[in-house]
């Protein structure tokens, strides 16, 4: 993997779930934007993906100069 190809999957796992979700939106009004958050990181599978694509992107050489 190289980091245009991580960082493009970030962007449509991002925008495929993320962008419009329900749970999140629900989250913010009843737990404010750290609850909402912290649920992300911890529960959510897609939050556990990105983690995991950001860990990816770390240990990839810098490509992109």
């Amino acid at each position: 993997m190289n980091k245009v190809s991580v960082m493009e999957e970030i962007d449509a796992l991002t925008d495929t779930y993320c962008t419009d979700c329900l749970v999140i939106r629900d989250l913010r009004k009843t737990r404010g934007k750290t609850g909402a958050h912290l649920f992300c990181i911890t529960q959510c599978t897609v939050g556990e993906q990105l983690q995991f694509l950001g860990k990816e992107l770390m240990k990839v050489k810098d490509d992109m100069a």
